[in-house]
Formats: structure tokens, sequence, C-alpha cells
């Protein structure tokens, strides 16, 4: 293995052992990679804080710090003050675990996100270049899940353990959707490289072939993170507090900052795989550029996400439930089945290229058009349906009311 980025400097440092200054690196990178959200999330606490109170009409946090920028750290301090409790009757190994699971499991995903152009090998500044990086982040995101379920079991409280059985019927059920919407930016680059879908995006990004998928991957990832409409794990008019009800202190916190980071990296995600990651105006000649650039990207997806959360009801189980197995579900297979066929038949013709990294704007004009107009005719056919089950649900309403009215006029 040749000693080559955060290595090299080391070495130029004055390590003179080459595996040392591996090691070394090995460490700082390590550092840096999982450094990078957790300063994050500090930010986004303040930010998500302020944008729920001018949605809302308030001020939000203004008191500590300028512009209440330091409101977070009192908070984080007074956690860290807190009595660290554990139910007497509660499983204390799998109890104290499931915080820690649950934030790891939201770090671990910034290994595989290409932050920044860079002139190596792998072309992007990463933690881990992998191959399959989708199907790491599918892994991973599942030990999320899995922490949630071990909390309320651990908890031995029956509401702790009703939000965890909620996790198996939402989180896992909505699983199913978010991997067929991976799959349409897999098929475009004919990779699961993280890295290679950014650089397949070098010429058109695939919000703009697949917006459809896109819709799919956001809303999905919504019901992953158990934001608003989703939030039934821990519906505190039915559970109290959910799943994390038994949990204090520093380690409600840690739940408390994986969902908020959850939420950023989903937007991160969907920067990466549908909006071009790091590509943008000078971002190989300002690399650092590139790391601004999806920090942007990942903020729009991110404010409408906080946006939703402020603005829309909780659903009722069994509405998110029939909304994920009778719509999403099916919308997400019919999706992927006509994106391969259509994919397919063009490479085959000559109308696409084969490797969209390497081909021209005017090469993938023809496949953006048609993967495009396909998926405004779904989405247009989904408007119509959804339009025409509003009008006969708004007359099936006025009939009862008719009939109620010449009731009462009868009497």
């Amino acid at each position: 293995m040749d000693c080559v980025g955060l290595c090299e400097l080391v070495n130029n440092l004055g390590v003179a052992n080459e595996a040392t200054a591996r090691f070394i690196g090995l460490m700082i990178g390590v550092l840096l990679v999982s450094g990078v959200p957790l300063i994050t999330v500090v930010f986004l606490i303040w930010a998500e804080r302020k944008v729920a109170a001018r949605i809302q009409d308030r001020i939000g946090p203004n008191r500590v710090g300028p512009l209440g920028l330091l409101q977070t750290v009192a908070d984080l301090l007074k956690l860290l003050g807190k009595e660290d409790i554990t139910p007497a009757a509660a499983d204390r190994l799998l109890y104290n675990a499931a915080p820690v699971i649950s934030f790891a499991s939201v770090v671990l995903i910034w290994a595989v996100i290409p932050f920044m152009y860079a002139a190596n090998e792998t072309g992007a500044r990463m933690g881990a270049n992998l191959e399959d990086g989708v199907l790491y982040f599918i892994a991973i995101a599942s030990l999320g899940t899995l922490a949630i379920m071990t909390a309320g079991w651990a908890s031995n409280n029956k509401y702790a353990l009703l939000g965890a059985f909620r996790v198996v019927a939402l989180l896992v059920s909505y699983e199913i959707p978010l991997v067929f919407a991976l799959l349409i930016p897999v098929m475009l680059a004919g990779s699961m490289s993280m890295v290679d879908i950014i650089n397949a995006q070098s010429h058109m990004w695939f919000i703009f072939m697949a917006p459809l998928a896109t819709i799919l991957f956001f809303v999905s990832s919504q019901a992953e993170t158990g934001r608003a409409p989703f939030d039934l794990i821990e519906a505190e008019s039915e559970l109290v507090a959910g799943f994390n009800i038994e949990y204090s202190g520093m380690k409600f916190g840690m739940f408390f900052a994986a969902e908020f980071l959850h939420v950023f990296t989903n937007g991160i995600l969907i920067a990466v795989l549908f909006m071009g990651g790091f590509l943008g105006v000078f971002y190989q000649a300002i690399p650092i550029l590139g790391f601004a650039w999806l920090g942007l990207k990942g903020s729009v997806f991110y404010f409408i996400s906080l946006w939703m959360r402020n603005t829309v009801p909780r659903m009722r189980i069994d509405q998110v439930m029939n909304f994920n197995w009778f719509f999403l579900v099916p919308l997400s297979i019919i999706n992927v089945l006509l994106t391969a066929l259509i994919l397919k038949v063009m490479q085959v013709t000559g109308f696409a290229p084969t490797d969209l990294a390497n081909s021209s704007l005017i090469g993938v004009l023809p496949l953006t058009i048609i993967l495009l107009a396909k998926d405004m005719v779904l989405i247009g056919a989904i408007l119509g349906r959804v339009g025409a089950e509003g009008r006969e649900a708004r007359l099936a309403e006025r009939r009862v009311n008719e009939e109620l009215v010449a009731a009462a006029a009868g009497d």
C-alpha cells in the first residue's frame, strides 16, 4: 500500500517509519470523518430550532451566545450534569449500548461520503472508497433501527416496548421503497460506489433523470428517521415519549443527536446520489468549494425536512402503513422496472451511453429527456388519481350531509 494522502503528510512532518505514518494518518482520518458530523450536529440543533421558531412565528434561541448559537452547548452541559439512571429491571448491557449504537449508526454512514475532489486514484476525499458503498449505507442504516428496538426491549417498559414494535412496522417497511429508489442511481451509474455515482453525474444530475426516485428516497428517508408526519415511534399522546421514555441525561442526548444528524445525513446522501455531490463551479480548482457545494445541496433537502416537520400533522399508524404498502412500494417497483427497461433499450440501440461519466452533455441528453418524460407521466397519473379520489370523497360527504339534513327536516 502506497503512503499517500494523510500518510504522506505525516511522513513529510518527520515520521520516518512508513507504517507508523500510515497508522497516524489513519487515526487522523477517522477523527476527521467522525469529527465533522459531531461538530455539525451542534449547529443543526440550533438551526432546526430557529427554523421551527420562524415557521411558528417565534424568535427561537437568542439568549446564550450571539444569535443563540451557544444554546446547544448549554443544553449539552445540562445533559452531562444530569444523573445517569438505569432502571432496576432493565437489561443493563443492552440498555446502555443502545444509545451508542444509535449514534454510531449515523456517524458510520459518513465514512463512505465523498467530501470534495482530490487528485488521487479515487478522485475524492473520503473515509473509505468502497465499491459497494450503497450497500454499506443500507446495512449501517439498519443498525439505527436495531438500536431503537434494543432500547425499547431492554428498558422493560410497556410504552418503550410499544415504541419498539412500531419501529418494526414503520422503519423496516419503509426500507423497501428506499432500497428501490436507491437502485435508480446505481443502475444509471453502473456502480454502487459513491464516487462512481458522483462522477456519472458530471454532465447531468440524476435528479433531472429520475425526479420520482428522488422524491421516493426523500419520503422514505423521512420515515426511516421517524420524522413528521411519520413520527409514530415517539407519539407523546399515545406512548408518553416512545422507545426512549426510560432514558435520561446524555443517553437521551445521544438518541436526540442521532435523530438530528440523521436528517441532515439523508440530505447529504440525496445530494450525493441525485445532485452530483461535490460537483459544482471550480470544484477542481478549489477543492474546498466542493465541500461547500455538498453542504449547500444537502441543506436544501434538510430545510424541506424541517419545513414538513413543523407544518404537517402526524399520520395515524394505519394511514402510514397503507401509504407505504399500497402506494410507495408498488410505485417504486414500477419505477425501477420502467427505468431499467428504458435504460437497457436505449443503451442497446445506441441512444444512451453505457458510461455516463465519460460521455458528454449531448450524449446523455436523449436518455434524460426520455426518463424525465416517463417520470412526468407517472407523476401526472398519480396526481390525477389523487384528485379523482378527493372528488369522490367530497361527493360522498356531501351526500351524507344532504341525507342528514333531509332526515332532520323530516323529523
